[in-house]
């Protein structure tokens, strides 16, 4: 509903020289997800596929396991001076005999336990709460493969292209065909619109995918790969070592550093062939 890139002006200086010119920059703006009329999250996103990042959000953070769980999803009205809608804030409406989340739920809530905040606590209540584990999906890739996916996704970043300042994240099937793709101003904001397009598709959980994105492999990212089912995970940067324990533990195949011909595979590296 809203722009995705913006005009500002900036001051270019080369070699000591500095030039006046207009540069186009991605716009981020804050979208609040309620769920049935009770503010839940507030995300800074790229405006597009809020629906797709709603839904995604909501699956990965164990609120919903299916698109069934799901009546209604509508824009309601903002916080605009005039009472016009802004396009900011969604409300979701659950299924009768869904529960509601807890009023508190943030993109960190499974770090809250008995224990504090630690990362054993994290993983357990990723393991407890997940209704997709990727652990007993028997898919296969093969290396080259996995190896000629970034620059699919990088190709079909089109803001991308034009701003510098978009993460990126495109779903596979494990044959290397792009299901889809999408960009946003946050890493989990991208990944949550791939995996609501699937649920609005109908496609969760995801086994016989990959998962890409275009930056590092955090514990985050690899929570929802997990929450989604996705068997394998595959970054173009570093992997965090409370990702790399969660994939081992939950049987997902973490690949990163994936560039040019060569990779890391971290875990379930059974599912890589050569």
């Amino acid at each position: 509903m809203g722009r995705v890139t913006s005009r500002r002006r900036a001051s270019h200086v080369n070699d000591g020289a500095a030039t006046e010119r207009a540069e186009t920059l991605v716009v981020e703006e804050p979208l609040e997800i309620r769920v049935n009329g009770t503010p839940l999250s507030v995300t800074m996103r790229t405006p597009g596929s809020d629906v797709e990042l709603a839904q995604g959000f909501l699956l990965t953070e164990g609120v919903i396991a299916r698109r069934d769980d799901v009546l209604t999803v509508r824009y309601c009205r903002g916080a605009d001076d005039n009472g016009t809608n802004t396009y900011n804030v969604l409300d979701v409406t659950l299924r009768p005999g869904v529960p509601m989340p807890e009023v508190d739920v943030t993109r960190n809530f499974y770090t809250t336990s008995s224990c504090g905040v630690c990362g054993k606590a994290s993983i357990d209540a990723v393991r407890l709460t997940s209704r997709h584990s990727p652990g007993d999906d028997p898919s296969t890739v093969t290396s080259s493969v996995l190896t000629a996916m970034p620059e699919q996704l990088r190709s079909a970043q089109k803001v991308f292209a034009s701003t510098g300042g978009l993460h990126g994240a495109a779903l596979f099937g494990v044959d290397g065909t792009m299901l889809a793709v999408r960009e946003d101003v946050g890493r989990h904001n991208a990944v949550d619109k791939v995996i609501g397009w699937a649920l609005e598709a109908n496609r969760v959980p995801l086994g016989g995918t990959v998962l890409l994105v275009s930056g590092r492999a955090s514990f985050e990212l690899t929570q929802k790969a997990v929450m989604a089912g996705i068997p394998v995970l595959a970054a173009v940067s570093a992997p965090s070592s409370l990702a790399v324990d969660l994939a081992t533990q939950s049987g997902l195949t973490l690949v990163a550093f994936l560039r040019g011909e060569s990779m890391n595979v971290y875990s379930r590296a059974d599912r890589i062939q050569h």
